[in-house]
This record gives structure tokens, C-alpha cells and sequence, in this order.
């Protein structure tokens, strides 16, 4: 059970803020299905601006490469479709929804699909984990990596596997058999302390109504 599908996303911008005229330079997405990574889509996408030393260094993205890549609308259009109605999840989500929402913004489309943050549930099924940042967490739960960072196929192939995780955790320790999208969401919302009488009475719920 458990069996849904959700797009793992990682967008790589020019700096923090929308609101502030950044823009996104590169997304990655992963499909998962199932419990298992069944698509990939990422581009790279020209924002029409330099980039920073600072970005190019953090990143590994310069603006040679960038120069060439496919403007974002073109890239956000394929992007809408690759998402098409499925249920989104990103690392530290606040952070990418507000880019995908405004380059979305400018593409006249409008989204409906709910989104769950893979950081913040983390915090509550992991609270002995040294800190809940990606690399920190794939590290700690032994996950695959290729060992590249801060780059948006990559992280989003990391999230999508702590993501499933996390899943697998959360069925081992609690004793739920059907950990839905909503329930990922509700956990990112409750206080720490309160995780194991909340899954106590969520198995305890499905029990029941099964």
C-alpha cells in the first residue's frame, strides 16, 4: 500500500527570491511510482541574465553552458507536462515551489497539484539525524548517490530515494501498511513530540476501518 505516484523536484535558480528577479537555471524531476523511480526529466534553461561566480561555483552551471540551453518558458512547458496532475515533493519545499509557481506564473498555467516537503517530515521521523539537510540525510540513511550535489537531477534523484525511505521507515517503526500522500503532509505540520501518539492513532484508525 502506499501506492501513489509523486514528482520529486529540484530547480537550481540564480539566487533566493523570485520576488527579487531570480530565475531558474536547471530542474530536475523523477517520477515514483509504487515506491520506485520509473521517469527522469531535466533541462537546463537560459534566464536571459549572467549568473554569479558565487552560483557557477556553488552549481557547476557557468553561463557558457547556460547561453545554449532552451529558454525557460519552452522548458517549464515540458516541465507542465511531465507533472501533469501527479502530487509534487521537493527538499526544503517552500523553497522550489515559489520558483516552480512563478515561472508557472509566466507561462499563464496555473497549479493545482499539493505538494509535500521531504525536509520537514524528515525532521519528525528522523529527530536523531545530525541535521536534515540532503546530502546530511542520504549520508545518514545510507541512500544511493552519485555523490554530486547541487545539481537538479541529481538532488531530486536523492530526495526521491529518501523520500521512499522515509515510506519504508514509517511502515517499518509505526505498523502502517498504507502511508498516504496526506499523511506524509500532515507529519510535516505536527510538533516533534507528538509523531508517535499521532501514528498510534492514524495504524489505529486503518486498523479499524480495514
Amino acid at each position: 500500500m502506499g501506492k501513489y505516484t509523486v514528482v520529486v523536484i529540484d530547480f537550481e535558480t540564480t539566487g533566493l527570491s523570485p520576488n527579487m528577479g531570480d530565475r531558474t537555471i536547471e530542474v530536475g524531476a523523477v517520477l515514483v511510482s509504487n515506491n520506485q523511480i520509473i521517469d527522469r526529466y531535466q533541462s537546463l534553461m537560459n534566464p536571459e541574465m549572467r549568473i554569479s561566480g558565487f552560483i557557477e561555483q556553488f552549481t557547476g552551471i557557468n553561463n557558457k553552458m547556460l547561453s545554449t540551453a532552451p529558454s525557460i518558458k519552452e522548458v517549464m512547458e515540458d516541465l507542465k507536462s511531465f507533472i501533469g496532475n501527479h502530487q509534487l515533493v521537493a527538499h526544503n519545499a517552500s523553497f522550489d515551489l515559489r520558483f516552480l509557481d512563478a515561472e508557472f506564473n509566466r507561462i499563464k498555467h496555473k497549479r493545482k497539484n499539493e505538494f509535500a516537503c521531504s525536509m520537514l517530515t524528515s525532521r519528525r521521523i528522523y529527530p536523531e539525524a545530525p541535521n536534515c539537510k540532503l546530502e546530511t540525510l542520504v549520508r545518514y540513511k545510507k541512500l544511493k548517490t552519485d555523490g554530486v550535489h547541487h545539481r537538479a537531477l541529481a538532488d531530486a534523484e536523492m530526495t526521491a530515494h529518501l523520500w521512499i525511505r522515509l515510506i519504508e521507515d514509517i511502515k517499518e517503526e509505526y505498523g502502517i501498511k498504507n502511508v498516504s500522500f496526506q499523511l506524509m503532509q500532515m507529519l510535516s505540520k505536527v510538533a516533534k513530540n507528538k509523531v508517535p501518539e499521532i501514528m498510534s492513532k492514524v495504524r489505529d484508525q486503518l486498523n479499524h476501518s480495514l
